[in-house]
């Protein structure tokens, strides 16, 4: 959740792509949007993807990590309880 001080807006100045602010012009006129909501959305949308996207990466390489501990008998009798392994992990 966020404090009211982060959800205060400030201007930020960009440039886009003359196709991009078409684009969101055909999309204001459709939703009846400003630009400014289409923006912030898709910046949300997109750094939402990126988390996920974090997300899976740090899940897949946990679960190699953990293939080549089973693979290996030798780490695998070190590591005794279910709380030692997380650990190692």
């Amino acid at each position: 959740m966020h404090s009211l001080a982060q959800l205060q807006k400030q201007q930020v100045g960009l440039r886009l792509p003359v196709y991009l602010v078409e684009q969101i012009d055909e999309f204001t006129k459709e939703y009846n949007l400003n630009r400014t909501d289409i923006i912030i959305e898709s910046i949300k949308s997109y750094m939402a993807e990126q988390e996920a996207q974090e997300l899976y990466r740090n899940f897949d390489a946990s679960c190699k990590e953990l293939r080549e501990v089973l693979d290996d008998p030798k780490k695998a009798k070190e590591l005794q309880t279910i709380e030692e392994f997380l650990d190692e992990l």
